[in-house]
């Protein structure tokens, strides 16, 4: 396990509750502009199932460890993410959560954080990508929690500003992508005010 497990609660509870306060600013505006083809609803939808994923998953206990690390499971996602089943999902799950959306997330975030804090992060779980161990596994979930957090408040025309755990989680995986694949060079010089990063850069 690459990702301390305490760290890796703390930052996952974190990112989760910092979600939930955002997502209960969002007043009227459910069908703002979000993020691409996303409304705001679609966005927190979407966003949301990085918490749902997680009790699904522990329901489903794997039988043989697949993808061992954060960055492998985003390497064998990566044809499905960018596909346009990965729009729908979030549309579906924005409209799952019915006629208070923000009430639902924060439901949600309720029933799924002690799940998380019973376990030790050695569970194997199955994903998407294939059986892992929780505590591989979470760290993605906190990824994405924490950067459509900052789509969120961009879409809302609020600072993004995020909790230093989580924060510093999701900079790790950054790194944990960049540098095998190459692009540690672009983000570091982006990163202390040399260039600005190519139109569509990205590490996913």
């Amino acid at each position: 396990m690459t990702y301390p497990w305490g760290d890796s609660r703390r930052a996952f509870t974190d990112a989760a509750e910092c979600f939930v306060r955002t997502a209960a600013l969002v007043g009227d505006r459910w069908d703002r502009p979000g993020l691409g083809e996303w409304d705001v609803r679609a966005l927190v939808g979407h966003t949301s199932r990085s918490l749902l994923t997680v009790e699904a998953y522990l329901a489903r206990p794997a039988a043989t460890v697949e993808v061992a690390s954060v960055a492998g499971y985003y390497r064998a996602i990566r044809t499905a993410a960018a596909g346009p089943d990965a729009a729908a999902r979030g549309r579906a799950a924005g409209a799952a959560l019915g006629a208070d959306p923000a009430a639902a997330v924060a439901e949600i975030a309720a029933r799924v954080l002690p799940l998380v804090e019973a376990r030790d992060g050695t569970e194997p779980v199955t994903t998407i990508a294939g059986g892992m161990r929780l505590g591989d596994y979470l760290p993605t979930r906190t990824f994405e929690l924490t950067v459509h957090t900052a789509d969120l408040a961009t879409a809302l025309d609020l600072p993004a500003v995020l909790p230093p755990t989580a924060a510093a989680q999701a900079l790790r995986v950054v790194a944990d992508l960049a540098a095998p694949d190459g692009l540690a060079g672009p983000l570091l010089l982006a990163a202390t005010g040399r260039s600005g990063l190519p139109a569509g850069f990205s590490v996913l």
